[in-house]
């Protein structure tokens, strides 16, 4: 199958051969075998990573930035051709400053972006597909553990992540609280509620149940599962924004001279809030796998710091010399702001939520990320 992928001005093997790490140019990382958290194996993964700024002597200036469910490690610009996706927030000068601290960013495991995923192919050849192990957040931050290993990280000055990069973020100082002094929460809660798993329920049943998914096994074939994958897009786009602003944006709005009303079939012209979910949708089918955003998908349901520690205060009760922050988006009706502040009160040493104003939803993680820039640069990048 095709995806897209990035243009830079050097290719990760040019950059590898020259001994030369541009700052955002994808990289990969050889781990060896690994044993998932619920007992699947891999006889081998290879992470896709990226870097900026340059680590200091003792190795604690390193941040680690961890990318929400179709995200990558593509934060920042860097050498690449491409913007990051935090580009007005990672950089020279900016709220996580590159002239000060070495930022990494490693894409997820089960992802399609530089990680072995589902896509990646078994030592004979085949893609992984429905073989693939259940993955959960958990294996993601041990991973990463190896990722931090070879660049000889003992410890993260920052583990900062909104959404399920919040989710990986909260792992990291539960799982290695004697590696992270700093943790950044965004959008994102200790557990994945019922709510949450319903919706994220659904949007997996809508790949599943696409003719083209073949179990999973759909690589060989002349058509993949785009169409449930964008059903998935479409719903999970709608939790990511908030009524009022498709209100807003679109209202009732025919989309171009389509007549929504009118027609004497229901093969009928669309809305214009139809044409932006089918816009997100084709976006999404064209650059990311099915099968990854199954796994992914499965981690964050499955998301839940407490599990292996008895209870979310044992688990919490891990964290009482990491300092934290939280950050919750006031308009977010995917992870509610009510459950960012019962995470912020139950850690050992409580903090104040930070709040995200913003008229879209849980998209302003993204968006306007730059609204935490005070608290961070405060409390956490003085």
């Amino acid at each position: 199958m095709s995806l897209e992928t990035k243009v830079v001005l050097y290719d990760a093997e040019t950059a590898a051969a020259l001994d030369f790490a541009p700052d955002g140019i994808l990289r990969h990382l050889p781990t060896g075998a690994y044993t998932f958290e619920t007992g699947g194996t891999l006889p081998s993964v290879v992470l896709g990573y990226e870097t900026w700024g340059t680590l200091n002597e003792d190795a604690s200036n390193a941040v680690f930035i961890a990318h929400a469910l179709t995200g990558d490690s593509h934060v920042a610009r860097g050498a690449s051709t491409e913007a990051g996706w935090w580009d007005g927030f990672i950089g020279p000068g900016k709220t996580v400053d590159t002239d000060r601290f070495f930022v990494v960013a490693a894409n997820m495991i089960g992802g399609c972006s530089g990680t072995t995923g589902p896509a990646s192919l078994d030592p004979e050849g085949q893609p992984w597909g429905s073989r693939f192990p259940f993955t959960t957040i958990k294996d993601s931050v041990r991973l990463e553990a190896r990722l931090a290993d070879a660049l000889g990280i003992q410890a993260w000055h920052t583990v900062l992540g909104g959404s399920m990069g919040g989710a990986r973020a909260l792992e990291w100082a539960v799982e290695f609280p004697e590696r992270v002094r700093n943790c950044v929460v965004v959008a994102c809660t200790a557990e994945s509620s019922a709510d949450q798993i319903a919706f994220a329920q659904v949007q997996s049943a809508a790949i599943r149940l696409d003719p083209d998914f073949a179990g999973g096994d759909y690589y060989a074939n002349d058509s993949v599962p785009s169409a449930g994958l964008g059903v998935a897009r479409r719903l999970a786009h709608v939790t990511y924004r908030t009524a009022a602003e498709l209100d807003l944006r679109f209202g009732r709005n025919a989309q171009g001279e389509e007549l929504p009303v009118g027609s004497p079939s229901l093969n009928r012209g669309r809305y214009q809030v139809e044409s932006y979910l089918d816009h997100q949708a084709s976006k999404l089918a064209n650059r990311f796998d099915a099968n990854s955003y199954l796994v992914l998908t499965e981690a964050l349901m499955s998301h839940d710091v407490a599990r292996g520690h008895g209870s979310l205060e044992d688990a919490l009760g891990r964290v009482e010399d990491v300092n934290f922050l939280v950050a919750a988006v006031d308009s977010d009706r995917l992870y509610w702001p009510e459950q960012s502040e019962r995470l912020a009160k139950s850690l050992p040493n409580p903090c104040t939520v930070q709040y995200i104003t913003s008229p879209i939803g849980h998209d302003g993680f993204l968006t306007d990320i730059e609204q935490l820039s005070d608290a961070l640069s405060e409390n956490i990048f003085s």
